[in-house]
């Protein structure tokens, strides 16, 4: 078996298509009419389509209990960008005790979006700080191979 994608209910196709373009700058590869599959595999389907197939089940959007989660190479930039964006955050930008930068916001249907630094992205910047191979494993509990790994 293997996993395929990621589904969101939207109540609203074509606003959640231009959200995630904007924001994201993710792109539709496959149209459906009532289902998009995005660049990265995540599929937006219509809340009416949705509930036909759940065979008239109730749908509870913005449960908070799961999120879509990206890394970004330019993280400074695209927080930058979002500074610019109506955007609605559950936080701002927070360092995680392993060091990487995340900021979580909601899409339009209240679905989470976490959008963090790479790891090799978060060595770096603790080895361009100044800390050695060995403080950037024990800062980010990660193994020392790793680190050396990211160096190469």
């Amino acid at each position: 078996m293997n996993f395929k994608n990621p589904l969101l209910a939207v109540t609203d196709l074509a606003a959640s298509i231009d959200f995630y373009k904007r924001v994201l700058g993710l792109r539709v590869i496959m149209d459906f009419g009532a289902n998009v599959t995005l660049t990265g595999g995540v599929c937006l389907q219509t809340m009416d389509t949705w509930r036909e197939f759940l065979e008239g089940k109730r749908v509870f959007p913005a449960g908070n209990a799961g999120e879509l989660y990206f890394e970004e190479g330019d993280f400074d930039a695209f927080v930058e960008k979002l500074e610019g964006l109506e955007i609605e955050y559950i936080h701002p930008v927070k360092e995680h005790r392993w060091g990487q930068r995340v900021v979580r916001f909601y899409d339009l249907d209240r679905h989470i979006i976490e959008v963090g630094e790479p790891m090799e992205a978060v060595m770096h910047r603790f080895l361009r700080g100044g800390m050695t191979p060995e403080q950037v494993a024990a800062r980010m509990d990660v193994p020392l191979e790793l680190v050396k790994s990211c160096i190469n």
